[in-house]
């Protein structure tokens, strides 16, 4: 069995993070243009809006590789950084009426959502990038590795004892 080549994979990729469009042309201008789609969530997955400095405190670090090193390990699925404010973790679909950490929201059905294109993995001062990318179409990350992020992310914030 071979495995798929990049193009290929950012295309299923690409489509998959545009399949809640009614057009998905609009988003992939938008990405060719170097600017982020903004996309519905709620299908085919929610996000939980991570403030930053809950997930630099989790890290112990607000060095761009640092942090990401850290979200790809807890949190083994795609996170989107929108410098200056927040991240965003793709959860699965649903997630948002089962949530009840404090710490962040999730955006879900009738959201919307700036994504940048799937290859934008690059840390930059203002446009979002993916500090973890998509590896995979509909590998998400889990609310419960979220929540626990967040819970260490505030417990170190507040010099708490792990």
């Amino acid at each position: 069995m071979s495995t798929p080549s990049p193009m290929a994979t950012h295309g299923a990729i690409a489509r998959w993070l545009t399949s809640s469009s009614r057009a998905p042309a609009v988003a992939h201008e938008a990405w060719q243009n170097d600017r982020p789609a903004m996309l519905r969530t709620g299908r085919p997955y929610d996000a939980v809006r991570m403030p930053r400095s809950l997930v630099h405190a989790a890290a112990e670090s607000s060095a761009p590789d640092v942090v990401a090193a850290m979200l790809a390990e807890v949190l083994d699925g795609p996170v989107i950084c929108h410098p200056g404010a927040w991240y965003y973790a793709l959860v699965p679909p649903e997630t948002c009426r089962s949530w009840r950490a404090a710490e962040a929201v999730v955006r879900g059905p009738g959201a919307w959502l700036g994504i940048p294109r799937p290859d934008r993995t690059e840390p930059t001062p203002v446009t979002p990038y993916w500090a973890v990318p998509v590896e995979q179409v509909g590998k998400l990350c889990t609310a419960e590795a979220v929540a626990e992020l967040l819970r260490v992310g505030r417990a170190r914030l507040e010099g708490a004892s792990l």
